[in-house]
């Protein structure tokens, strides 16, 4: 007859309790890996946000160092625009507030040249910025578009996109769309002026918050 052998109660104990550990450590590690990546993910959308902050902030600094009749026009847009990224900062659990200063190209002062004139250098896409999307393909993903306050027809200006780029915005908000060329640079990835702005705001509104930009030429 064979003998079973059995474990004394210390022994069976001395096992559950080894098991436990080793599971409990691997579910640590995986939830240490979790956060890790989230908080990876976190930090880069806090950065980006305060880069945009920090952009629309430089932006106002220039205008207010060298005026121009449509400076006030666009200050309080962009002031508008910062309360906006200020509100997304406090949503997404980031420093309020919080601002940075990108590799964007910093905004001219001096009107756009004509849309037939050669692009000059300082509308070349900065150093670092990933290159044009292709033709019809999706953009600016997540910005908002507001105006620049400038006249004239139907335009746009960028710091991604140099000029002569065309660009479709369409406001999810009502369904409008307007295509415009981009004529100079600003400290946004799109920025409309007043009559393309026309085209597709709300009535009463000065930013879009729901919008879909494309590259189509």
């Amino acid at each position: 007859m064979s003998r079973r052998r059995t474990l004394s109660p210390k022994k069976k104990i001395a096992l559950l309790v080894s098991a436990a550990a080793v599971a409990g450590g691997g579910a640590f590690a995986m939830a240490a890996t979790s956060n890790a990546a989230q908080s990876a993910a976190d930090s880069a959308v806090c950065q980006g946000k305060a880069v945009a902050l920090g952009n629309n902030e430089r932006f106002i600094a220039d205008q207010r160092a060298n005026p121009d009749a449509q400076s006030e026009a666009r200050i309080a847009n962009r002031l508008a625009v910062i309360e906006e990224i200020k509100r997304q900062q406090a949503a997404a659990g980031c420093q309020v507030g919080e601002s940075a200063q990108g590799s964007q190209a910093a905004p001219p002062s001096n009107p756009a040249p004509p849309a037939s004139a050669a692009p000059p250098a300082s509308t070349a896409p900065p150093a670092g910025n990933a290159p044009p999307a292709a033709s019809g393909e999706q953009v600016c993903n997540g910005s908002t578009v507001t105006l620049s306050g400038e006249g004239g027809a139907p335009a746009a200006s960028s710091n991604q996109f140099p000029a002569g780029t065309l660009l479709k915005v369409t406001n999810l908000d009502n369904n409008k769309s307007t295509t415009v060329e981009v004529t100079s640079v600003s400290g946004s990835c799109v920025l409309l002026n007043n009559a393309a702005f026309e085209e597709v705001r709300e009535p009463g509104k000065f930013l879009i918050r729901r919008a879909v930009i494309e590259r189509v030429g």
